[in-house]
């Protein structure tokens, strides 16, 4: 099994930063596909970033050009860059490990943008 514990969430003002970290409690570095997801109450979760084993990375619409995915294997931790933040992007914010058909999801962090 994969843990995933994240960190970094909080109350910015509209047009700050935040940087979320998702720490794995194995290594991850050459077999797992890792992504954020965000979640309204009452709406679907929805899929923010995605960055492969390979380190190929594709963005939601809604975040590109703002948000950025990382990932440093070597302390098997997944990262989201957030800048630029709007009130749209209030949600609590899910990481997720999958490797084929096996998925693990830490517990998530609240992202609050509020002026």
């Amino acid at each position: 099994q994969v843990q995933l514990v994240e960190s970094g969430g909080g109350l910015v003002q509209p047009g700050g930063s935040l940087r979320l970290s998702c720490a794995a409690s194995r290594s991850i570095s050459s077999t797992y596909g890792m992504r954020w997801y965000r979640q309204v109450p009452g709406k679907q979760r929805e899929l923010v970033a995605t960055i492969t084993s390979g380190g190929v990375t594709n963005y939601a619409a809604s975040v590109k050009g703002r948000f950025t995915i990382s990932r440093d294997n070597a302390k098997n931790t997944l990262y989201l860059q957030m800048n630029s933040l709007k009130p749209e992007d209030t949600a609590v914010y899910y990481c997720n490990a999958y490797l084929s058909n096996y998925m693990y999801w830490g517990q998530g962090t609240q992202v609050t943008v509020s002026s």
